[in-house]
């Protein structure tokens, strides 16, 4: 295979993942050592998301092909994009905890479901719970007026109990 049809691919490989994936956070991981490298490819690798650092010049080419060009002003230097196919928040979460931990790590911007989004939102998403953490507020508060419920009738029946003692 030349080296055109690989820079092709690698092209197209680019574009599908921004255009099909759930989500994708770009960044810059200078200043990281390998051992942080590491620990952050393990953490997104155990979450499902994919990280990789592609050159800048294919991945202009693929946020063209994508209509996501407002990402080009985002890649100089060396960029990772981390990408999850099925998780919205999984990238972005696990990017921001480790930029807290390691401030070499600068979150770019990311993409959501096909639109460009900007480093606040891509925290302020961060910093949303999880999936079953959102699950789990929603059965908290279908429950609350049972709960009221049944408090306010054993507080009666208590009530009447110690009346008629």
């Amino acid at each position: 295979m030349s080296v055109i049809e690989q820079k092709k691919q690698v092209v197209s490989e680019i574009a599908e993942k921004l255009r099909d994936g759930k989500s994708s956070v770009l960044v810059d991981y200078r200043g990281l050592n390998v051992a942080e490298v590491t620990e952050l490819r393990k953490q997104l690798r155990e979450a499902g998301v994919e990280f990789k650092v592609y050159k800048n010049k294919l991945a202009r080419r693929a946020t063209a092909e994508v209509g996501l060009t407002d990402l080009d002003e985002q890649l100089v230097g060396p960029t990772a994009i981390a990408t999850s196919a099925d998780d919205v928040i999984a990238p972005a979460k696990i990017l921001n905890n480790f930029a807290k931990e390691h401030e070499a790590l600068e979150i770019k911007a990311g993409v959501m479901e096909g639109s460009v989004v900007a480093v606040e939102d891509v925290k302020a998403l961060a910093e949303l719970p999880s999936r079953d953490g959102l699950l789990s507020m929603l059965l908290s508060v279908l429950q609350a007026p049972m709960r009221n419920f049944a408090l306010a009738s054993k507080a009666v029946a208590d009530q009447k109990e110690e009346q008629g003692a």
